[in-house]
């Protein structure tokens, strides 16, 4: 049986079989204008939100960007100053909002 890691520790906020339901059901239908994401992050912080919009882990993401976990936790921590986001469950949802991430994508 495999466990899941902790949030603290990098792990996803929700199962990865809610998630696909949540992402499944949340609606597509946002204006052009309020799905541009905010001009202050650099490229690497909209990539690090896209791939945490994804559902990735931190350890996913660094794996994937070839970063360590500790340089993906300060890069969604800026994202999270910059945009003034209280959680990683925020973070998903600007993802969705500013369409970084697609539903079903």
């Amino acid at each position: 049986m495999h466990r899941a890691e902790p949030v603290a520790e990098g792990g996803s906020f929700l199962d990865l079989a809610v998630t696909a339901r949540v992402l499944d059901a949340y609606p597509a239908q946002l204006t052009p204008a309020s799905r541009r994401p905010d001009q202050s992050l650099t490229a690497r912080e909209v990539e690090v939100l896209r791939l945490v919009g994804r559902g990735l882990s931190n350890g996913e993401i660094a794996a994937q960007l070839y970063i360590s976990q500790v340089t993906v936790k300060a890069h969604l921590g800026h994202v999270l100053d910059k945009l003034g986001l209280r959680d990683r469950a925020s973070a998903i949802v600007y993802a969705f909002d500013t369409g970084l991430v697609a539903p079903g994508g």
